[in-house]
């Protein structure tokens, strides 16, 4: 079978002419396009359209001969860009973030001390005189007033071991990772900043992103399609296509392409290894690595009950201090209604309406969580559907219905053949279940996944709306082709595919004989096929904390 090879180029020329010569094509071009418009060598605008792949949104297409066409976006944008808008609205709420917290220390301990012995001294003055107003001021040096000396106090701010600037992922990583002996306790006013703003959020690097992909390159033997990138991360195919160019211009791959056109990106330098053999456990497909949702505050129930009552308790003696302290200490004036009322009445406001109005955004993120779950659930069907003994089946909506019952929990049922049970999926924070997926949300992605595997949908008599994924297998074989032609996991050449002292007749020979090898020793592809009706949960704090 003919392959097409792209192979390694020196170092590109100024991109500036590259990209002039990519916008005056509207981001698509192949290498002779633009070795036309700006008279540069063909190595080096191949090395520089390579290198545009890495830093820039792009993707490669194959033509029916064979040609790489090179398709970028129109506007040429970088790689997670990120608009001005988004960054001015980030970089306000950063700076509200840290003055409110900076706020925050000093109010809401310090407040709660001031009212505790304020309280507690109104209370003696009530007993003292009858519940008349005390005849002289009130010196704060009464009973009750509470010892600073105690480790609360200290423990409030800080805990041994604890590293300034250190992030707080919330209760789910602190019961996973803060129980490990040698691990510092969470001071807990990182809880207090959690309630207003949220736990912080983990931001792994690109190579932390990348490394569960390299597993899968690895372990599928130095050679990736796009289609088994999706299958992997769950993302839209597009966005498979344009990760894999951006991957194997970092990591000094190549591309595939056989005559069925199925693109297949190869990384022989990934397959190298000192221990010899390449031998990688392949990583999880999609449906185990669901999103848990996002937390409002991040904290357990006992900590967010903590921090509520010690604001609840400010907020409601700053709003009776007129009536119930000030008589009673004999304290008036404007400063007193300013600082003793005013101030720790808007913050106090302030402390619940911030995570209130954050609830409302993080409602919206956790339903796009649940959409990206869904198709993630659903791409198991399809998939599975798509890899017996190589052929497409037909699914359908009421055959969908049935593995999302097999594979999530339903509400109020300890899980279906305890494969998820409900406390694991409590506590782990589930955000889907079958019985809260509509009939529409799952027809809908089947339509998505449809439009992008280019598959075929009828109207069948019995069954209703059917579908069919035919792309699936073709990509999958592809791939598996290119895999054995290569050996790259034994760095041996393979099976001869092209000679160039053969005739035109003996190549098209060779490459039947090839094709009807591969059908017959591949076509079943269900070792590519995880059980699709197991599911998991992957937090996003494990990709920066994973070794």
């Amino acid at each position: 079978m003919d392959q097409l090879s792209v192979s390694r180029t020196p170092s590109p020329p100024d991109l500036s002419l590259v990209l002039k010569a990519l916008r005056k094509a509207k981001g698509r071009a192949t290498v002779g396009d633009v070795v036309a418009d700006t008279g540069i060598g063909r190595d080096q605008v191949e090395a520089g359209l390579r290198s545009l792949l890495e830093s820039r949104k792009g993707h490669l297409e194959v033509g029916e001969t064979g040609t790489l066409v090179y398709r970028f976006d129109p506007r040429l944008i970088q790689r997670d860009a990120i608009p001005l808008f988004a960054r001015l609205k980030e970089g306000a709420w950063q700076g509200f973030t840290k003055a409110f917290k900076a706020w925050i220390v000093i109010m809401l301990l310090v407040y709660f001390v001031i009212f505790v012995a304020l309280v507690i001294a109104a209370l003696v003055a009530s007993q003292s005189k009858g519940g008349g107003r005390s005849s002289g001021r009130w010196s704060g040096r009464g009973r009750g007033f509470p010892n600073f000396r105690g480790f609360w106090f200290w423990y409030f701010f800080w805990s041994p071991g604890w590293g300034r600037g250190r992030p707080y992922y919330g209760h789910r990583w602190e019961r996973r990772y803060g129980s490990r002996k040698g691990t510092p306790k969470v001071p807990f006013i990182k809880k207090v900043f959690a309630f207003v703003f949220g736990p912080d959020r983990p931001k792994p690097t690109q190579a932390q992103k990348d490394r569960s992909v390299i597993r899968l390159i690895r372990a599928r033997r130095g050679v990736l399609t796009a289609t088994e990138l999706v299958q992997h991360s769950g993302i839209p195919l597009q966005e498979a296509e344009e990760e894999l160019a951006r991957l194997m211009v970092t990591h000094g791959g190549d591309v595939k392409v056989t005559e069925d056109g199925v693109l297949g990106y190869v990384f022989p330098e990934l397959m190298v290894s000192a221990k010899g053999t390449v031998t990688e456990r392949e990583p999880d497909p999609a449906w185990r690595r669901l999103e848990p949702p996002e937390e409002v505050t991040g904290n357990d129930a006992k900590a967010n009950a903590i921090v509520a009552g010690i604001n609840t308790f400010n907020l409601a003696a700053a709003s009776s201090a007129p009536w119930f302290i000030f008589p009673r200490l004999g304290i008036a004036g404007d400063l007193a209604w300013i600082g003793l009322v005013w101030v720790p009445v808007i913050y106090s406001a302030l402390f619940f309406a911030v995570p209130a109005l954050r609830a409302i955004a993080v409602s919206r993120h956790n339903r796009l969580r649940r959409e990206r779950n869904l198709r993630k659930v659903i791409l198991g069907e399809v998939f599975r559907a798509s890899l017996i003994r190589g052929k497409a089946r037909w699914i359908t909506l009421s055959g969908t219905r049935g593995h999302l019952r097999r594979a999530l929990p339903t509400a109020g049922v300890k899980g279906r053949n305890a494969r998820v049970p409900l406390e694991w999926a409590e506590e782990r924070g589930v955000i889907l279940s079958e019985s809260t997926v509509p009939d529409s949300l799952v027809e809908a992605q089947l339509q998505i996944l449809l439009a992008e595997f280019d598959g075929e949908v009828e109207e069948d008599t019995t069954s209703g709306v059917r579908y069919r994924f035919s792309s699936i297998p073709i990509q999958l074989q592809g791939g598996e082709t290119i895999r054995k032609g290569l050996s790259l996991e034994k760095q041996k050449v393979g099976d001869i595919v092209y000679a160039s002292d053969q005739t035109d007749q003996e190549a098209h020979e060779r490459d039947l004989d090839a094709f009807d090898r591969e059908l017959a020793s591949g076509s079943d592809l269900t070792h590519l096929l995880p059980d699709t009706e197991r599911v998991g949960y992957l937090d996003d704090f494990e990709l920066v904390l994973s070794p």
